[in-house]
């Protein structure tokens, strides 16, 4: 049996993604060029905070609600043409979740390195 560990299939998600840092990210999300979204699991949004202006979709309903005929794309107002960057904790789970949604179609897709552990002391504003 050859099982991959969760640690080969990000290396192998990061040869076809893109990956930002945090002050990249902070500086679309500044210009309004990006969809930030926050993939923790809302346990992890309680114990740490959440980013602001960032939308949550835990990583477990991501495929389902990011769907551009979902009710939470319309109902949030996301904007699809605009680059979707996802973040974690981090940065596996938004490694892999950004190589599945190119696996969906999507093509303006990125992670960032570090995810939220970089981002809290990267000048985003947590609430």
């Amino acid at each position: 049996m050859n099982i991959k560990s969760s640690q080969n299939l990000v290396q192998e998600a990061l040869k076809t993604i893109k990956t930002i840092s945090p002050i990249e990210a902070l500086e679309k999300v500044q210009k309004k060029q990006c969809n930030l979204i926050d993939i923790r699991d809302a346990t992890e949004l309680q114990s740490t905070g959440r980013i602001e202006n960032s939308f949550h979709i835990p990583r477990g309903l991501l495929e389902f609600l990011i769907h551009p005929k979902s009710t939470y794309v319309e109902k949030e107002k996301l904007d699809l043409e605009k680059e979707i960057v996802l973040f974690c904790a981090a940065g596996g789970r938004s490694a892999l979740a950004a190589k599945t949604l190119k696996d969906m179609g999507f093509e303006n897709v990125s992670h960032i390195d570090g995810g939220f552990n970089l981002m809290k002391n990267s000048g985003f504003k947590i609430k």
